[in-house]
């Protein structure tokens, strides 16, 4: 993993996706700061940047395809397959809707989705994993074996026991204390 490349996503998850300010997360818990990778993930040079790091993490536990709950999974897997792509390493994605469709093909799940493919979830940030194992119960229930979660960034705040709980190893770039570090430079997190 190159460092440089490593330090130059932090700053960017720093200055573009990080804020303070009173707001309730997915878990539904309150929080006093905000980390929207979106903002980071959408920009050609973050998503570059998001999908070679986090394809070193993938490459490294041999994972085969890798998805999650829509919206949060969506481009970080986007970025993480297009870097598959440029170095040739089979991995296919795909995503969880909430529910199913009642049109079309009613899937759960979209996307290059094989249940016979070694699979893991991923997500932006996770901070009690909620949302990711719900994605984990579609994809076991549609036959696959997963056993791997992927984070851009851990908030610390569940996750890592609830994977543990799930079966899951559990894989992330950054925690959120290192971004928060980023944003406030000369500041305790």
């Amino acid at each position: 993993m190159n460092s440089n490349d490593r330090d130059d996503l932090l700053g960017m998850l720093a200055r573009e996706a990080y804020f303070e300010r009173e707001l309730t997360l997915a878990s539904g818990r309150a929080s006093n700061y905000y980390i929207d990778c979106k903002r980071a993930l959408y920009l050609p040079r973050g998503a570059h940047r998001a999908g070679e790091l986090m394809l070193d993490l993938v490459i490294a536990e041999r994972i085969g395809q890798i998805g999650g709950m829509a919206a949060g999974a969506l481009p970080v897997t986007d970025a993480i397959v297009g870097a598959a792509w440029r170095r040739n390493y089979d991995l296919t994605g795909f995503f969880v809707r909430k529910e199913m469709k009642d049109h079309g093909l009613q899937q759960r799940i979209e996307g290059a989705f094989r249940k016979d493919r070694a699979t893991a979830v991923i997500d932006d940030t996770i901070t009690t994993g909620g949302s990711s194992l719900q994605a984990v119960a579609a994809m076991r229930a549609a036959g696959a074996i997963v056993t791997h979660a992927f984070a851009l960034v851990e908030r610390g705040e569940g996750a890592a026991k609830a994977f543990a709980d799930a079966g899951l190893k559990y894989v992330y770039l950054f925690t959120a204390e290192q971004v928060r570090a980023a944003a406030r430079p000369g500041q305790s997190a």
